[in-house]
């Protein structure tokens, strides 16, 4: 297990199998999946198998999405971080991505800037992005604000399998 940063009150570090229930916790919440497709998990070996995706994601491309780890509990909290996009998504490719999911009990404690941007930081100041693409659902209030209050410039409404999304950037200045 690595760990990659910490922040005040989260230990981020590399997705294990041992998150699983926490990480099922997490994605078989339909409230969760709301923005997502409406398709929560049933099955926790699909959970395992993103992991190894995850980890993959980890060996070829440098980053990929982390657990949020609670200081004072070691509880899973979810997960944040950066990923390598290369779908065409928006009429874009190979760009990064930034991300962040929480097990709603976590929602509104202000997890998801504290832990996207220690990501962002990491981004601009260790792997010297230019710029950070954060995708969002346009209904979901939480995110869009979050990624606001982070300084990420709306960009464009599109189309994402039959949803409307924000398109929003972020430049390394």
């Amino acid at each position: 297990m690595i760990i990659h940063l910490q922040t005040e009150r989260f230990i981020l570090r590399d997705l294990i199998e041992t998150d699983v229930d926490g990480f099922y916790e997490l994605d078989s919440d339909p409230e969760v999946h709301r923005y997502l497709g409406n398709e929560p998990v049933s099955d926790k070996q699909k959970l395992l198998d993103v992991i190894k995706y995850v980890h993959q994601q980890y060996i070829n491309n440098g980053i990929g999405r982390w657990a949020i780890i609670d200081k004072a509990t070691n509880e899973f909290i979810g997960w944040t971080g950066l990923k390598l996009v290369k779908e065409n998504i928006n009429n874009q490719t190979n760009y990064y991505d930034l991300g962040y999911r929480l097990i709603r009990k976590y929602w509104g404690k202000g997890i998801a800037t504290e832990t996207a941007k220690a990501s962002i930081d990491y981004g601009f100041n260790v792997l010297k992005l230019k710029e950070i693409i954060a995708t969002i659902h346009c209904d979901n209030v939480a995110s869009n604000n979050v990624a606001k209050k982070l300084g990420f410039e709306f960009v464009e409404t599109f189309d994402f399998d039959g949803d409307l999304h924000n398109w929003y950037k972020l430049e390394n200045i």
